[in-house]
């Protein structure tokens, strides 16, 4: 998608499924939804958050683990349809986030202006949840942030075709509504269920990490950011909200480091890899965490501690050659 294109998808898809919503309200206050809509709802959250959690995230974007090609694929088509961008835009936006998070350059902090009060803690709020994918000039390039995606020809056919998936991800819902119950209106409930409000907050769940997960919430890591662990956000986000975790530690697999801390995509990938369909699967253990928390206690933690980021991947030569992503 070139500007105007990417501009008019953002606008549609922050319009769109509210109105869905105002529609949902109103068939709720008439009580005209059934059991069939909120099962649909279930599955289709389900499938687009563990596209956007396990493998936009964990998968593409920080090789927390290695999978099948039907399994990638899978997982990508699934995070298409949650509709925050083409995989290699998003990987891309991402990576970039880690190198300088809360410092000038990143995409969606919420200090991005560090204007003072009450005043510029909303403009900040707004930015990191929303307001930043309305920056006509926000871009990340791709390829010196995610070269490796770039040369997956699947990774690209998805990019290309993203907003068809995203019309599957609204489709499909419209398909099992008619399935369940074999009539138009069950059609349209089910696409209006599973499709434009299950977009609607699954959506904004996400975003909500970029905003209230750098602002509200507990550091247990002193990372050189404002990243912090929102334990009433984790169950929704599939775990992505055990944020402070996953900046200290951004390739490890499962961003719960605590038994208490429930985190349904490390879930997912732990019962793939006793399948045999996940090798490769980074975790941290409880001595390496504790080291690195006393290394970063020295430096103070927060978004003015020093820091020094790794180069992008394309700019490392060893790894671009090789497509190895490191720390990203």
């Amino acid at each position: 998608m070139d500007g105007r294109e990417h501009y008019t998808f953002i606008l549609l898809s922050a319009l769109l499924p509210l109105f869905g919503v105002a529609a949902a309200v109103v068939l709720l206050w008439n009580q005209l939804v059934g059991p069939a809509d909120l099962v649909i709802f279930a599955i289709m959250y389900v499938i687009a958050g563990l596209g956007v959690s396990t493998g936009y995230h964990r998968l593409l974007a920080h090789r927390s683990f290695r999978t099948t090609r039907p399994l990638r694929i899978f997982f990508t088509a699934a995070g298409a349809m949650a509709g925050q961008g083409p995989p290699v835009i998003w990987v891309a936006h991402h990576r970039r986030h880690h190198r300088v998070a809360d410092k000038p350059g990143d995409p969606h902090s919420p200090y991005h202006d560090e204007e003072p009060g009450l005043k510029g803690a909303l403009k900040g709020l707004w930015h990191a949840h929303m307001g930043w994918l309305f920056d006509r000039g926000l871009s990340s390039d791709p390829m010196r942030y995610c070269p490796d995606i770039l040369r997956d020809k699947d990774m690209r056919f998805i990019s290309k075709h993203f907003v068809w998936f995203v019309t599957a991800g609204v489709v499909l819902p419209g398909v099992l509504g008619f399935a369940f119950t074999g009539t138009l209106f069950g059609a349209f409930t089910g696409a209006l269920w599973g499709g434009l409000v299950r977009f609607f907050f699954a959506n904004h769940i996400t975003y909500a990490v970029n905003s209230i997960g750098h602002y509200f919430g507990r550091r247990r890591f002193a990372t050189p950011d404002e990243s912090r662990n929102v334990g009433w956000l984790a169950l929704f986000s599939f775990g992505e909200a055990w944020h402070n975790n996953h900046h200290a530690f951004p390739r490890s697999a499962s961003h719960g480091m605590r038994w208490y801390e429930i985190d349904i995509s490390a879930m997912v990938i732990g019962g793939l890899e006793k399948l045999g369909l996940a090798t490769n699967v980074i975790r941290i253990d409880r001595e390496r965490q504790e080291q690195k928390a006393v290394a970063w206690e020295k430096l103070g933690g927060g978004r003015h501690a020093r820091a020094t980021p790794d180069k992008p991947l394309a700019h490392r030569p060893r790894a671009a050659a090789v497509g190895i992503v490191d720390v990203e």
